[in-house]
């Protein structure tokens, strides 16, 4: 008997023509591009370098796209968003020691956000392998070790035969519930050597889903439907797992209030009446959850921000859905359910019974209510109506990309991303220099769009050479500079914690001079005139730098008349 997928798997007589017949001049170099281009791959980042040379090579008897940046670690960023955008796995193609090593903060931010990126690094030649100080440039005892821990999987090759598999075994590692960043390495004899394997025209770019267990989410399903304040928490797995949809029929069906993480922005509508938004970071946010006698959970870890700072203390059960194993139950007793967003929800919408609160509204009112009445009293409209006017003049449907600095501290809580998506933030490892280079990223994955970027001065410094690159590809970014004259968030948390500052003034350039000396348009604007400008440089082709001179001020923070721990006092930091 003949089954359908033998069939499949069964080669035509073009394919075993072409196989017994590889064309001449082909190098482990094009084995690495001809299996990225067999698994869907149509553009890859990076940088070249000396032992790499045979990939950046092969490129160019590719049809694939190549981007380059200015520094690896932009490029890493650059790919997480172009990940985050298009749900693929991003290549990223790397040199060897100090290309690779320079990579390693955008990979850790695409391992806390779950950001499938796909690094491929050279390596010294094989005869130097085994940890031996043979003296090669660039070499390293154990460069994969500088990345098993930051790193979903690590995956070595030693011989040409070996790249197709590993290549697609990390493809579908970075693309498997919970997705994140992936690490291949090749020496570079490997990749300059003359091939006569095959040329790559298949493989299997599916990855591995990652259902609930039935028996968990019946339990977790009739908890629900017998609830008499059910709440709900949604992160970022939601938004990776596409789940939002299901996210909001769940709340309707169950008429639950939810609330979004940082990471789970625009995972459920903003002005819903079932809406407390994101201000997570709030106590009487925090008051609301702990009140909750059934609190669901969803793509979240309930990490340092999530729990306002690990001061949420729940009452109630708790039913908590997490792709990653390491974030089930590791902060708060639950009924632990590991899997994809997504399914789990669909699970729940299968077997859950409606139920009808119409107090729930009014609740969420209340709490809304009282956040704002707290803003009121410290005198805080400038941070408020600078988000006001980001929010006017960027299109409903653009993606925006924020770095870490005070009036992305305030987007967390306070910003409409108006979508699943929209709004990306380097809060899930907390490097500065995200912004524009991931703003770069999403615009090559969809130029028909523009893009916001916003960088405080101190973090525009850390990507500043990027501006080559947005002119070179003529990228639709608009990046928007707070300038403050220094690390501002850090001014706050030092001036609170010991009553002066050090090491946060800094001297910078004229943004604008400097935007414009790469040929990039640049405009400086005040609080008054910022939804003008923005507006204008958003909807002007090509990239676009507006500097806004402003000092900024956090709202203060809610959690340290409860904070068990005193550090917590000088972080704001996060998760996904």
């Amino acid at each position: 008997m003949t089954h359908d997928h033998d069939l499949v798997l069964r080669p035509t007589r073009a394919q075993i023509s072409a196989a017994l017949n590889p064309p001449p001049g082909r190098i482990g170099g094009d084995l690495v591009v001809e299996t990225l281009a067999a698994l869907g791959t149509t553009t890859v980042f990076g940088l070249p370098g000396q032992h790499a040379l045979g990939m950046f090579d092969a490129l160019r008897r590719s049809s694939l796209r190549y981007v380059g940046l200015r520094v690896e670690n932009n490029a890493g960023f650059a790919a997480d968003a172009y990940g985050r955008i298009t749900g693929e796995a991003a290549p990223l193609l790397l040199s060897t020691g100090p290309g690779a090593l320079t990579s390693l903060p955008a990979l850790q931010e695409a391992a806390a956000a779950s950001a499938p990126v796909l690094a491929i690094s050279s390596q010294i030649p094989t005869a130097g392998l085994g940890g031996g100080r043979h003296g090669y440039l660039h070499e390293l005892p154990d460069q994969a070790a500088s990345f098993r821990g930051v790193v979903k999987s690590v995956h070595t090759v030693r011989t040409q035969s070996q790249i197709p598999s590993a290549i697609e075994a990390a493809w579908k590692s970075a693309l498997s519930a919970p997705p994140g960043p992936v690490w291949v390495e090749i020496p570079q004899d490997v990749l300059l050597a003359e091939t006569t394997i095959p040329v790559v025209t298949g493989g299997d770019a599916f990855p591995e889903e990652l259902p609930p267990r039935p028996e968990l989410t019946a339990v977790a399903a009739d908890l629900l439907s017998r609830a008499a304040r059910p709440a709900i928490i949604a992160g970022g797995g939601v938004v990776r797992a596409d789940a939002s949809r299901k996210l909001r029929q769940l709340a309707e069906r169950i008429d639950a209030p939810v609330v979004t993480t940082p990471g789970g922005k625009g995972a459920f509508p903003w002005t819903h009446p079932l809406s407390l938004q994101s201000w997570i970071e709030d106590r009487h946010t925090t008051d609301f959850l702990e009140d909750a006698d059934v609190l669901l959970v969803v793509g979240s870890g309930l990490g340092e921000l999530s729990s306002n700072y690990h001061t949420f203390k729940p009452r109630g059960r708790v039913v908590q859905i997490e792709a990653d194993l390491g974030k089930l139950e590791s902060n708060h007793p639950a009924l632990g359910i590991h899997a994809d967003a997504r399914l789990a929800l669909q699970a729940l919408l299968e077997t859950v019974a409606e139920r009808t609160d119409p107090s729930a509204p009014e609740r969420v009112r209340e709490v809304l209510a009282k956040v704002a009445d707290r803003l009121a009293a410290q005198e805080l409209t400038l941070e408020q109506d600078l988000l006001s006017s980001i929010r006017k003049a960027l299109p409903a449907d653009s993606p925006s990309f924020w770095d870490m600095t005070i009036l992305a501290y305030w987007a967390w809580s306070a910003f409409d991303a108006k979508g699943p998506g929209h709004m990306h933030s380097a809060q899930g490892a907390g490097g500065l220099g995200y912004g524009f280079p991931a703003a770069l990223g999403a615009a090559v994955a969809d130029p028909a769009r523009p893009v916001l970027a916003v960088s405080g001065d101190g973090g525009a410094l850390y990507s500043i050479a990027e501006l080559a690159t947005a002119r070179q590809y003529d990228l639709p970014v608009t990046w928007l500079i707070v300038d403050d004259g220094g690390y501002g968030i850090l001014r706050e948390y030092l001036t609170d914690a010991f009553g002066e500052t050090t090491a946060t003034e800094l001297t910078r350039p004229d943004y604008v001079a400097l935007a414009e000396s790469f040929g990039v348009p640049a405009t400086r604007t005040s609080p008054e005139s910022l939804a003008a400008d923005l507006t204008k440089a958003l909807a002007t082709p090509g990239p676009s730098v507006v500097v806004l001179p402003a000092l900024l001020r956090m709202f203060a923070p809610t959690h340290l008349d409860r904070a068990e721990d005193p550090g917590t006092a000088l972080t704001r930091s996060s998760d996904q």
